[in-house]
């Protein structure tokens, strides 16, 4: 995972930082010298350690700086490695190292340290990046063999020195794997030096990396490096659900933020009474369901109903020493629940049918009207049948076997005395 606004080669031209991202995206497990700006009195005592993590940050190392050259943040160093050398990242420098050091039990006079050998040369880099470039590939051929040797296992994750004579297997496994002809498969496949080291899962997700259900970067990659075991006890003190899925991270086990506030929890738990699970009313036996540290609420439930009650810590006592007395209260006299949320009003029932107007429906509407033929108010008109003179050109002549029909025509033609003649009623017709 990368940093958006300045890259992830290099040095850190967007943000200025000098090698590291705020967000630790650049560079995970990224610590702030806080005391950088502070003037060195006395050279003889200043630290002569120096902290460089490898592999964006995944692995971290202290080295001596036995050389004169001034070292800052950032910087690309060539330190010493198994029979050759390793390129890492100088992390922090001066004395907050020696805070690094007391916190990790190591001893800054350490004979065996190793020490730092020079600035990383061009070539130096050129021969990193090759080296780097190779691992995806070699994880790919690793998991490979070893699912050939029908190995219980699962290679996370592969490291190459910068010269290319070591090269680094972490591994998962749930129980213990004889791997010895696995070493020998992959000394001859890849030509290195091979180191095998067991992880565990939450090492695993905080090598890979990602963004937890809380929208952050996990807290394994950016700042966690002690991994504290977790268990479902954590999540019934908080009155959480116990669901497998909701309670577990990316690795697979309980969520590390699980023991973040359980001690906060751990004291305020302490105000409410004990051995409060069962009390007894003339109902009968209330069940105790949750506890509400924020507003020192206990809520019980009586049998026979799904209710639930919130009682008050001050009650809840009182009736416990009732109880202890052989006395059963009537009611468990639960307290309202009042919240500052503004109640929502729903909208009144309006009937908008027929008050809404579209101008595009009126405008169809003129047209169908403009277009319609007008219609008369009297009686409906009989069209006089064309005769020859009014028959036109395109016209043809009715066919000589209808002549009858046509004498017929012509006589009504003639009563007509006009081209539209009103049609009469049959009385009248009659007596015409």
């Amino acid at each position: 995972m990368g940093c958006s606004s300045c890259g992830t080669g290099g040095k850190v031209a967007g943000c200025k930082s000098n090698g590291g991202c705020s967000t630790g995206g650049c560079n995970r497990m990224n610590v702030h010298d806080w005391l950088m700006n502070l003037p060195i009195s006395d050279h003889d005592s200043y630290c002569k350690v120096i902290e460089v993590s490898f592999n964006n940050g995944s692995r971290k190392d202290f080295f001596r700086n036995a050389t004169v050259q001034h070292l800052e943040k950032g910087d690309l160093i060539a330190v010493e490695g198994v029979s050759g050398f390793d390129i890492g990242e100088v992390s922090i420098t001066g004395e907050i190292v020696r805070l690094q050091l007391k916190k990790r039990g190591a001893n800054e006079f350490d004979p065996d340290m190793k020490k730092v050998l020079r600035r990383a040369s061009d070539k130096d880099i050129e021969t990193w990046k090759f080296q780097k470039s190779r691992e995806k590939e070699a994880l790919i051929h690793a998991r490979a063999i070893a699912k050939q040797l029908n190995l219980e296992m699962k290679v996370s994750e592969v490291e190459i020195q910068a010269d290319g004579r070591k090269a680094t297997f972490f591994y998962i496994a749930d129980d213990r794997v004889d791997f010895r002809e696995l070493i020998k498969v992959y000394a001859k496949e890849f030509k290195v030096k091979v180191e095998m080291r067991q992880i565990g899962a939450r090492q695993e997700a905080a090598k890979v990396g990602g963004v937890g259900s809380c929208g952050r970067e996990l807290c394994c990659s950016t700042w966690l490096t002690d991994f504290k075991s977790v268990n479902t006890t954590a999540a019934r003190y908080q009155n959480l659900s116990i669901n497998q899925s909701k309670l577990s991270g990316q690795c697979g086990r309980l969520k590390c933020c699980l023991n973040y506030e359980l001690d906060t929890y751990l004291d305020a738990l302490q105000h409410f009474p004990e051995n409060a699970d069962n009390i007894r009313i003339q109902k009968g036996v209330a069940t105790l369901i949750k506890k509400d540290i924020f507003k020192n609420l206990m809520w019980y439930m009586l049998p026979d109903s799904s209710k639930q009650y919130p009682l008050t810590i001050e009650r809840v006592r009182k009736i416990l020493h009732l109880n202890h007395q052989g006395i059963a209260p009537e009611q468990l006299e639960a307290v309202e629940i009042t919240t500052s949320k503004p109640k929502e009003v729903e909208p009144e029932f309006v009937d908008v049918v027929g008050q809404i107007s579209l101008k595009s429906l009126e405008r169809a509407e003129k047209k169908k009207k403009q277009h319609s033929p007008k219609q008369n108010n009297g009686p409906k008109q009989i069209q006089k049948q064309a005769g020859p003179a009014d028959r036109r050109p395109n016209q043809q002549p009715p066919a000589k076997g209808n002549n009858n029909n046509n004498n017929n025509n012509n006589s009504n033609n003639n009563n007509s005395g006009s081209h539209f003649k009103r049609n009469k009623p049959p009385q009248q017709r009659k007596n015409n």
